[in-house]
């Protein structure tokens, strides 16, 4: 082979070789990454892993804050149970206590009625024995009577069923007591029924 041939062919082979690389080349826009698509693409893929991320942290907060509630309800609720039972505790002897009082007006009425009466002396202190040893009972469990004349009226302690006119007292005040008034500890039981001063 001589040399012109040899230069040919190393030309002709030259130009395929450079026409191969040139087609298997990706130009711009054919699979070729720039740097101005390479940062929309990241920046997508962290805003919507940052979306997922306050998505997840405001759900965490959510359980966080029912769970407070609820403790903070059971937390009531116990409380609220505990001062129920203490009360229970306290006044459990309310209901029997009221049913007795109208017993202990009627054996007032009694000795008052006897002891005016010589006749009945020794029956009056017989009975007045029985009496004191109801109001000792009753007092252990906390029943204490009001003393109510010359206070001055308090529609939470006395029920006024008249208003009479006094020289003795001043305007609001209670002058008579008809009916005796019962605490049962710091719990008024029954108000006392009064007659005020006007």
């Amino acid at each position: 082979m001589n040399n012109e041939h040899k230069d040919a062919v190393q030309d002709t082979v030259s130009e395929e070789i450079v026409e191969e690389t040139l087609e298997n080349t990706p130009g711009p826009g054919e699979g070729e990454v720039t740097p101005e698509q390479e940062i929309p693409v990241t920046e997508s893929s962290d805003e919507a892993g940052s979306v997922e991320l306050e998505k997840l942290q405001a759900e965490v907060l959510e359980h966080q804050q029912r769970a407070l509630r609820v403790q903070a309800d059971f937390d009531n609720f116990r409380r609220r149970t505990q001062k129920e039972k203490e009360e229970l505790g306290k006044y459990a002897s309310s209901k029997l206590i009221t049913e007795l009082l109208p017993v202990i007006d009627n054996f007032e009425r009694a000795l008052q009625a006897s002891g005016d009466n010589p006749e009945f002396e020794s029956f009056s202190k017989g009975v007045n024995m029985i009496f004191r040893q109801l109001e000792s009972v009753l007092a252990s469990e906390g029943l204490t009577a009001m003393n109510s004349i010359g206070e001055p009226f308090n529609p939470e302690y006395h029920q006024a069923i008249m208003q009479v006119e006094s020289d003795e007292f001043e305007e609001g005040i209670v002058v008579e007591e008809v009916q005796k008034g019962y605490m049962l500890k710091d719990k008024v039981l029954r108000p006392a029924m009064v007659k005020v001063s006007m």
